[in-house]
């Protein structure tokens, strides 16, 4: 025991001295600064002022930017409201008149050759057109209510003949659902197939043109991004 009470001793003495030098340093420092108070009043003032100013600033920039960001989520909240409310149109249509307005959504941003199948066994080239720039597109419409999802197995069935049967350069898979199960949407990224969800038709619908739509691929975010595992 003890070499464990030297032990304690010596960091008791070491901290007693720590802090005398402390005080003293204290003491000197206090000392020049009443000594050469005529030269350190003006540039305490300056930092107290810098400091007052900067904290202001600060303040004032967090402000701002809880009012981008409020009035920002307003805008997205409004835009989503809009997007809703043009497709109430869209959501009392047959599958069959979804398809044809599909194609007149094509017509609109300068696509050519617009054929609507409009029958079984099409294979799921619901709507077949050409791009401005002369790029075959192969359209699959599933008209389901906005609470489903597009799940892996439909998306199979597109990827197994959008490019094999109809020989697609782009191939577009549209819904009125609001989303592609993870699964669908992966396997849509890795085959190089457009997911339009609920969200992004509404864009379409609303004026976006399809070409400005078709990097957005299922994220509705401007980004094209793999779904996390």
């Amino acid at each position: 025991m003890a070499p464990r009470r030297r032990r304690l001793r010596l960091k008791k003495q070491t901290r007693r001295q720590l802090q005398g030098w402390g005080a003293l340093a204290v003491a000197v420092a206090t000392v020049w600064v009443a000594g050469h108070w005529s030269v350190v009043w003006p540039v305490l003032v300056s930092v107290l002022a810098a400091a007052v100013v900067g904290g202001g600033g600060w303040a004032l920039l967090r402000a701002h930017r809880h009012a981008v960001g409020q009035d920002r989520a307003w805008r997205e909240q409004e835009e989503a409201r809009a997007r809703e409310l043009s497709m109430a149109e869209v959501d009392s249509l047959s599958w069959q008149e979804f398809e044809r307005y599909v194609a007149d959504l094509c017509r609109r941003d300068g696509c050519t050759k617009v054929v609507v199948s409009g029958k079984s066994g099409d294979l799921g080239a619901d709507v077949v057109a050409y791009l401005s720039d002369g790029r075959k597109l192969v359209v699959q419409c599933k008209k389901y209510a906005p609470h489903r999802s597009v799940s892996s197995q439909d998306m199979q069935k597109f990827v197994g003949t959008a490019r094999l049967e109809h020989r697609a350069d782009v191939a577009l898979f549209v819904t009125t659902c609001r989303s592609f199960t993870r699964d669908a949407l992966g396997l849509a990224l890795r085959q190089d197939i457009v997911a339009l969800h609920r969200d992004l038709l509404g864009s379409w619908v609303k004026g976006a043109h399809l070409e400005t739509l078709i990097p957005l691929n299922g994220s509705g975010g401007g980004a094209r991004r793999r779904p996390t595992a």
